[in-house]
């Protein structure tokens, strides 16, 4: 199952250098796309204001 980026997001970036499989598109709010997204979780760690969950 991917991660999703809910609208808590300050589009700081430190997820986008963290994820191995270029899985994030920057904007206003990150994106992450559900096909490229492994599941790995090392955004979700680096996250500080904790707005990436696994996609329902």
């Amino acid at each position: 199952m991917a991660y999703k980026i809910s609208e808590d997001c300050i589009a700081c970036g430190s997820c986008i250098s963290e994820c191995p499989v270029e899985a994030i598109s920057e904007g206003d709010i990150y994106v992450i796309d559900p096909d490229i997204c492994t599941d790995c979780g090392t955004c979700v760690e680096v996250c500080p204001t904790d707005a990436i969950s696994p996609a329902e």
